[in-house]
């Protein structure tokens, strides 16, 4: 029994693990895509992905994104997986929201 529970501690550090791995690498890549297209001052703050996106070769990728006083989220799917495979395809799918900062000062 213990040697079980050992081995299910042992898969759940090992995916938590590929986990944050994974949205390290996809941030990475929509960075370089952005730098890429020269829009290197659009900031990606946070990248939202499915629990079992790290296990497939095509998942979609919620990115929010910040460019001065404006923020958006958008909707970014991808072929291949950015980790395992040599060939990774970005597709920007749509855009789910746009939030405008209005107000004095900078931030």
């Amino acid at each position: 029994m213990s040697r079980l529970i050992s081995l299910i501690l042992i898969a759940a550090l090992a995916y938590g693990g590929l986990y944050l791995y994974y949205g390290q690498v996809v941030r990475q890549a929509i960075d370089q895509q952005l730098e890429a297209r020269g829009l290197s001052a659009v900031e990606v703050r946070r990248v939202e992905y499915e629990p079992l996106a790290p296990l497939s070769t095509r998942a979609t990728i919620a990115a929010e994104i910040s460019y001065r006083g404006a923020d958006a989220t958008v909707t970014v799917r991808l072929d291949g997986h950015p980790i395992f495979s040599d060939e990774v395809r970005m597709e920007l799918d749509g855009l789910q929201a746009l939030r405008l900062r209005w107000g004095v000062g900078e931030q």
